[in-house]
């Protein structure tokens, strides 16, 4: 069952194609709520002690 025409092959890079494009998107979110997160854990831990200087 061989594929004269290529269209398989052009299927499959097309496939791939966004495949890469949905896990970019993907690692650009994580990577956004964590620099967020990390953020928000600095900011409390400046404030807590800031609040406990003497």
């Amino acid at each position: 069952m061989t594929d004269p025409t290529g269209e398989s092959k052009e299927r499959n890079r097309e496939i791939a194609a966004n495949e890469t494009a949905r896990q970019t998107v993907s690692s650009i979110r994580v990577s956004t709520w964590a620099i967020a997160v990390a953020l928000v854990i600095g900011l409390l831990a400046f404030g807590w002690v800031m609040i406990n200087n003497k």
